[in-house]
């Protein structure tokens, strides 16, 4: 019996421990500035939430929105691609998620600004905020709200 065979054999004996390989979420590629907090916070938002992260520090962020698509009228302090799709600023990872399940005809999702109570910005009173669906032609739709408090 060789090893592969063996393992087969084990589990699938009652009780036996199963060892389970959990995969990592999906890549996502962060371009941020060196002395930008709240970009580290978010991107320890998005590793609670599943997501594999490379992080880029680089001396500006816009050269990143322009290459990805992001209009400039919804810029913020650093900018993401996950598979395909441009996330500028503090977009909450359920609505990556949704986004990547949904997968709509769209340049990716933005948060412009940089909102307090927004993912990496918690602290302190909480501003009502929208994720916005941006399109390659800069149009934008509300893709969720968020209240304040």
């Amino acid at each position: 019996m060789n090893r592969k065979n063996f393992l087969q054999a084990m589990l699938m004996l009652p009780g036996a421990l199963a060892l389970r390989v959990q995969a990592a979420g999906p890549l996502v590629n962060v371009y941020k500035t060196p002395t930008c907090g709240c970009c580290g916070l978010w991107v320890d938002h998005m590793k609670k939430n599943g997501f594999e992260l490379k992080v880029q520090n680089v001396e500006d962020t816009a050269p990143w929105r322009a290459k990805l698509g992001v209009p400039e009228k919804l810029q913020s302090c650093h900018t993401a691609v996950v598979e395909g799709y441009a996330i500028e600023g503090h977009v909450p990872a359920s609505e990556i998620q949704r986004m990547l399940k949904e997968r709509p005809q769209a340049k990716g999702l933005a948060v412009p600004g940089m909102v307090s109570g927004s993912p990496g910005m918690e602290g302190g009173a909480t501003q009502a905020y929208s994720v916005l669906l941006f399109t390659a032609d800069g149009k934008t739709s509300v893709y969720k709200s968020y209240p304040g408090k």
